[in-house]
């Protein structure tokens, strides 16, 4: 499981699974997320601009990433 700690109040979803290595890069993350593959607390999310607090954890291609303050 990847952890990414917080520096601002939220990490949008793009961000934090481009942070945790999981897409290369924002259209990766796009697609991915449009496609349903990801998500947020173990609903499926299709935002992603979502905005992830501490202790959201985020499920991708059978990895995690936990978000914390």
């Amino acid at each position: 499981m990847e952890t990414i700690k917080l520096r601002d109040e939220y990490i949008k979803l793009g961000q934090a699974l481009k942070a945790a290595g999981f897409v290369p890069s924002g259209l990766d993350a796009k697609i991915v997320i449009q496609d349903g593959q990801v998500r947020v607390n173990g609903e499926v999310t299709y935002q992603r601009g979502k905005k992830l607090h501490d202790g959201d954890v985020v499920e991708f291609d059978g990895e995690e990433i936990r978000i914390v303050g």
